[in-house]
C-alpha cells in the first residue's frame, strides 16, 4: 500500500484527519470506535491478570528526569517542554509573556517511568505491599522528525503497564505473562500475524536491562512495523528512586521492575495488512459495525424483518446499523461499506421477501449466502462471522511467510532487498558499530534477535562465527 492509498484510505473511512500541528492528528468517532474496541477487550485480559488502573500527570519535573541522567545517563529525546504559563498582546499579537517563564520547565510525558517510579517511594514499604501491578491508558508526547498517520505521530494513545516485583525471578515471570497477554490480542482479535524478540543493544529502551518486542510487515510493501514491547527494568529505577521494601526477614531491599505498551500504532498495522482493492477488510472481533444491513426499497414487509433481526442481532450481542436512506443507490451504499471494511452486509429486497431470507456477503471473500429468517440465523451469522476472523489472520500470516527471506552474505542481502522488502533472517555477530554501518548502507535495521543456536555460524556481515540469529527489516 504506498502512501497516497494509505493516506486516502484513512480519510475517505472517516478514521482520522490532520490538525492544525504537524505530526498530531484527530482520530475520529470511526477510528476512535476501532481503538476503543480494543482498549476494551485489551483490559478485560488485563483485569483478568490482576492490574488496575490508574491516571498519572501528563506534566513531569525536570528535576526527575535529572535525577535519571546522572544515574542512569538517560537523556531524554523527542521532548515537548513547557517553559511559560502566559501570553501577552504586543502590537495585537500574542507573544509569550517573558515574566511568566516558570521557575522549573516541565515535560510532557513521552513515557511514565519518572513520574511512576519517583511515586512508588510513598506505596512500597513492605513485602505485604508487592507485587504492585498497575496499568494507565493515556495519550503522550514524542516530538516525531517523520510522521506518518498512526505508524509514527508526535502524539498517540496507548497502554502502558508497570509491575514492581520483589525479586528478579518475579519480574521475569511477568514478562512471560505479558507476552502471553500481546499474543492473544495481537494473534486473536487484531489477526496480525508477528515475530518476538530482543532488542539489540543500541535499540533497547534506556535504563532497561532488556526490550522484547512484537514486529510485523506490511501487505504490500513489507516494511517492518514495530506493535508493542516489554522492557525488563531490572532495579534500576528502584535504585535511582529509592524504591525499597522491608522483606520478611526485616531487610530494606530494591524492587525490580517491568514496563510495556501498545499504542495507536495497532491502527495502522491493522490497515496496512488487512486490506484489499475494494478498501479496509476489518477483523469481526474488533470491527466497530460487524454488520450493515441494507433495505432496498422502502417497504413495510422489510421494515417488519428488521425489527427482527435488530432484536435477535441485540440479544446475540453482534454490533450492526441500518441504512435505510433510499436517497442513495445501493451500488453507492455497497462501495462506501466494503470501503469501510465491514464484516457483512445484509441485504433485503423483494426476492428475499417471497423467499424469506437475506442475502449475506461476507467483505473478506465476498461470497453470498441466502440465510432463511428464523430464530437460529444468528447462529449462522456467528459462524460465518468467526470464519472471517480465521481466513483474515490465516492469509495475513502466509503472506507474512512469502516477505520472509533468509541471506548468508551481505552481498546476497544487497541483492535481494533491491528486488524484495520484507523480513530478513541471518546470524550477526554482535556489534553497534557493524549494526550502524549496516543501516546507513541499506536503510535496513535488527528489528529483534530472534534465537541464539547452539550451533556457531559466520556473521553475514563481517563473516566472526557467531549464535545469534536476528531478522532485519525496513520500517518506517
Amino acid at each position: 500500500m504506498d502512501d497516497k492509498r494509505y493516506i486516502d484510505l484513512i480519510k475517505s473511512t472517516n478514521i482520522a484527519d490532520y490538525s492544525d500541528i504537524k505530526g498530531i492528528i484527530i482520530i475520529k468517532p470511526y477510528g476512535y470506535s476501532i481503538w476503543n474496541n480494543i482498549k476494551i477487550i485489551f483490559d478485560k485480559i488485563l483485569i483478568k491478570n490482576k492490574y488496575n488502573n490508574l491516571y498519572f500527570p501528563l506534566l513531569i519535573s525536570k528535576k526527575l528526569f535529572q535525577l535519571e541522567y546522572k544515574t542512569l545517563n538517560i537523556i531524554p529525546k523527542e521532548c515537548a517542554i513547557v517553559t511559560h504559563s502566559r501570553f501577552k498582546i504586543n502590537n495585537n499579537k500574542l507573544i509569550v509573556d517573558k515574566k511568566s517563564k516558570l521557575n522549573e520547565e516541565l515535560i510532557i510525558r513521552p513515557t511514565s517511568e519518572t513520574v511512576i517510579w519517583s511515586t512508588l517511594k510513598r506505596w512500597i514499604q513492605s513485602y505485604r505491599d508487592l507485587p504492585k501491578l498497575i496499568n494507565q491508558w493515556c495519550n503522550v508526547i514524542r516530538l516525531e522528525m517523520r510522521n506518518k498517520f498512526f505508524i509514527r505521530n508526535s502524539e498517540f494513545l496507548w497502554q502502558e503497564g508497570h509491575s514492581i516485583h520483589s525479586s528478579k525471578k518475579e519480574a521475569l515471570l511477568e514478562i512471560k505473562k505479558v507476552k502471553k497477554m500481546y499474543k492473544k490480542i495481537l494473534k486473536n482479535y487484531l489477526c496480525i500475524p508477528f515475530i518476538t524478540g530482543y532488542k539489540t543493544f543500541k535499540e533497547t529502551f534506556l535504563g532497561a536491562k532488556f526490550t522484547y518486542s512484537f514486529e510485523t510487515i506490511t501487505k504490500e510493501k513489507g516494511k517492518s512495523i514495530q506493535l508493542a514491547t516489554i522492557h525488563y527494568l531490572s532495579n534500576n529505577f528502584s535504585k535511582v528512586y529509592n524504591v525499597k521494601y522491608t522483606n520478611i526477614m526485616g531487610k530494606r531491599v530494591c524492587t525490580w521492575g517491568t514496563s510495556w505498551g501498545i499504542s495507536t500504532r495497532l491502527i495502522g498495522a491493522i490497515i496496512m495488512i488487512h486490506n484489499d482493492k475494494k478498501g479496509l477488510i476489518l477483523p469481526p472481533k474488533i470491527a466497530p459495525i460487524q454488520i450493515i444491513i441494507l433495505p432496498l426499497i422502502d417497504n413495510y414487509k422489510i421494515k417488519r424483518i428488521i425489527i427482527y433481526l435488530k432484536d435477535i442481532l441485540k440479544k446475540s450481542n453482534i454490533t450492526f446499523e441500518i441504512d435505510d436512506n433510499f436517497n442513495i443507490t445501493p451500488g453507492k451504499k455497497f462501495y462506501k461499506y466494503d470501503n469501510m471494511g465491514i464484516p457483512i452486509k445484509l441485504i433485503i429486497g423483494i426476492n428475499e421477501i417471497r423467499n424469506n431470507t437475506v442475502e449475506l456477503i461476507r467483505r473478506d471473500t465476498f461470497q453470498k449466502y441466502y440465510l432463511y429468517i428464523n430464530n437460529n440465523i444468528y447462529i449462522k451469522i456467528l459462524k460465518i462471522l468467526n470464519s472471517i476472523q480465521k481466513r483474515i489472520y490465516i492469509f495475513a500470516k502466509k503472506r507474512m511467510r512469502t516477505k520472509t527471506y533468509f541471506v548468508k552474505s551481505f552481498k546476497s542481502f544487497i541483492k535481494k532487498i533491491n528486488r524484495n522488502c520484507g523480513f530478513y533472517a541471518t546470524y550477526w555477530y554482535s556489534n553497534s558499530k557493524n549494526e550502524l554501518t549496516i543501516q546507513k548502507l541499506t536503510q535496513y535495521t535488527i528489528r529483534c534477535i530472534i534465537k541464539k543456536s547452539n550451533k556457531k555460524h559466520k556473521c553475514f556481515f563481517s563473516n566472526k562465527y557467531t549464535n545469534t540469529k536476528i531478522i532485519l527489516g525496513k520500517s518506517y
